[in-house]
Parts: structure tokens; C-alpha cells; sequence
């Protein structure tokens, strides 16, 4: 795909005040530590994430959805009686129905004229809900669109410790399918996005390429329990290596669509999942470690929301200049990976 008048107007994100440490789950984990002789320090060592943010008890996804749409929208200076497309792409919602694009929508003030629904692919959603706005805008259908998420693990997080303590037969198999449960974390997102005849901004999405493994499809899947608590079961050393495999076939596609070559990308930006990830995917991709701008150790994954928070965090603090030509890498379960090119 490629995008001739599309661009990234003004990216908006929200994060939760108070961190939590990965030291302070093992510590409720402790029963079960003890019992396995796990060491304490052994979710930072397997993972590099040193804290997590979770939103307080009760928050739902539309309220911190809206208020990174809120920063989003004052940054970009676009009147938002333009937007006519609105999009929720994370995997938390408020409830099954309606959209929670809904409540994002009304409590924007957005016109009737916008469209709003919800578009959710684990953690991809996010960049897939991109590519369907600028097709919206590369036809002419709309001017300017909105792409928010709000993701919470803290449900996540706190049910899957729940579920470890609450069984006497838990072993290091099922610590090791529950690790990918306890680097999840919480924050929001969103981007508008403009048609360049109304852009106030240079930063263009040129285009990008997406590829579907769904042969893995079970590596990684999470749904209510009984009790309407999440759980996921993740078999992360397996997918760590399926993903990358996808990965490295995506890159190869992404270059030659947008007719790049890898000395070309001046910056990466990828959704962040884990150290040992991100540097088996930059040797897989022969890229330099010192395109990347990592904030997996202070923020966790979280989710569809990862990729565009790293990368207003990156612009914000100078990582990512003027008239730079830059990738954004992102894999989810599925397995899918979506590679978007960006000029800023």
C-alpha cells in the first residue's frame, strides 16, 4: 500500500501516574516462588521491563481513549467538525456493545457526519486502524480522521496472579505460559490523521505492508474466565521465534513497496514487547540498535497503544527529527506484522 496525500497530523498519548515494579508481583507471586526456588528478579532479567503503569480500579478504556485524543486533537490545531472517521483500535473495550467508539465520540463533541466504530487485532490494532483511515483519505472519502485506543492489563495482570496462587498444581510450565500475562500494562493513545491539502505538518504515512502467519494462531490467546476475569496463555519462546521469522519476511516486502533499502530507515519505532524481542528482531533485520528508542523497561507492553506512544515519546524528546524517514514495526498475535513507513 501507498499513501500520496496522507499524513500523521499529531500523535497523543496518556499514561497512568503510578508504576508498578516487576519485583512487586513476584513478591505476591512469593508462595509460589518459594515453592519452585524462583528468585526474585527473574520476570526483569527474562523480560528488561523494570516497572508498569495500570490505571486505577474501575477506568475504562473510552475515558483514557478520550483524553490522549484530547492532546492529540489541541496539538494538531484541526477543528474537529473535520474529523469523519473515528476509530477505537485497542483490545480494551467498555463493554461488547456498543462500540466504545461511541462513548469516545460523543464525549469529543465529534459531528453526526463521523463515522465510529471499533477495530481491534491484538496488538496491531492500532496500526491497522491507521492504514484504514489514510485509504479513507487517500480516496477522497473523508479529509481527516481519529485513531484512539485505551488498553488496561491491569485485569490481566491482577487475574493471572490470581490464578497462580488460587492453584496448588501450578508448576514451572505454567509460570512460564503466564510470563507474557504479567509484562502487560496500560496506557493510551491516538492519532489524527489529514488529508495534506488541510496538514500543517510535513510527517506523511507513505505506506507500508502487512503479513498474516496464522498457522500460530495458538501461540497466544487470551479470553474471559468464568469468574469475567481475563487470562491469557502465551507460549512466548515459540512465538518470540515465529514472529521474528514473520518479521524478517515483512521487512523484506516493506522495503522493496516503498522502495527503501535498510540504509535508508534513519529511525525505528517498535511496539514493545521485551528486550530479548527487540534484539533478536534488530539482528534478524541487520539494523543498528541505535535507530531504536526503547521504553519497554519503564512502560511494559501495552498493547495496540505501544508503538504510538514510543513514538510521540521519541519525537517529544528529540530521538526523532526533521526529514527523517522512518519505520514502524509492529507484531501481534495471530501472528500478523504491519511495517508502516513515515517521513517526518
Amino acid at each position: 500500500m501507498r499513501f500520496d496525500h496522507v499524513h500523521l497530523e499529531a500523535f497523543g498519548h496518556a499514561l497512568p501516574d503510578q508504576a508498578t515494579t516487576s519485583e512487586a508481583l513476584e513478591e505476591e507471586l512469593a508462595p509460589i516462588y518459594e515453592r519452585l526456588s524462583l528468585s526474585v528478579g527473574r520476570l526483569e532479567l527474562m523480560s528488561g521491563i523494570r516497572e508498569r503503569r495500570f490505571w486505577p480500579v474501575g477506568t475504562r478504556p473510552s475515558e483514557v481513549a478520550t483524553r490522549a485524543a484530547e492532546d492529540a486533537l489541541a496539538r494538531s490545531g484541526i477543528d474537529r467538525a473535520r474529523i469523519g472517521l473515528l476509530i477505537h483500535s485497542s483490545v480494551c473495550r467498555d463493554f461488547m456493545e456498543p462500540a466504545t467508539a461511541s462513548v469516545v465520540h460523543g464525549a469529543l463533541g465529534l459531528p453526526p457526519t463521523c463515522t465510529a466504530y471499533d477495530l481491534s487485532n491484538a496488538c496491531l490494532g492500532f496500526a491497522n486502524a491507521l492504514t484504514v483511515v489514510a485509504r479513507a483519505i487517500e480516496s477522497g472519502d473523508i479529509e481527516a480522521g481519529l485513531v484512539v485506543a485505551g488498553e488496561d492489563g491491569g485485569p490481566l495482570v491482577r487475574e493471572t496472579i490470581k490464578a497462580l496462587l488460587a492453584d496448588p498444581s501450578v508448576g514451572r510450565r505454567e509460570m512460564k505460559l503466564a510470563y507474557a500475562s504479567l509484562t502487560i500494562a496500560s496506557g493510551a493513545a491516538a492519532c489524527v490523521v489529514t488529508r495534506d491539502s488541510i496538514s500543517r505538518t510535513p510527517r506523511r504515512l507513505l505506506g507500508g505492508v502487512s503479513l498474516a502467519a496464522t498457522e500460530h494462531v495458538g501461540l497466544c490467546q487470551g479470553d474471559h474466565t468464568s469468574g469475567g476475569g481475563p487470562l491469557m496463555e502465551t507460549d512466548s519462546e515459540t512465538l518470540l521465534h515465529a514472529g521474528n521469522e514473520l518479521a524478517g519476511r515483512t521487512w523484506t516486502a516493506f522495503l522493496e513497496e516503498l522502495d527503501w533499502s535498510s540504509e535508508d530507515v534513519e529511525r525505528v519505532v517498535t511496539h514493545q514487547v521485551g528486550a530479548a524481542h527487540a534484539k533478536l528482531l534488530f539482528a534478524t533485520l541487520g539494523l543498528d540498535r541505535a535507530l531504536d528508542y526503547p521504553t519497554v523497561q519503564r512502560l511494559g507492553n501495552i498493547g495496540s497503544v505501544s508503538l504510538p506512544i514510543t513514538f510521540d515519546l521519541a519525537e517529544r524528546d528529540g530521538h526523532i527529527g526533521a526529514g527523517q524517514r522512518v519505520a514502524l514495526l509492529g507484531i501481534g498475535s495471530g501472528l500478523h506484522c504491519c511495517m508502516l513507513g513515515v517521513s517526518t
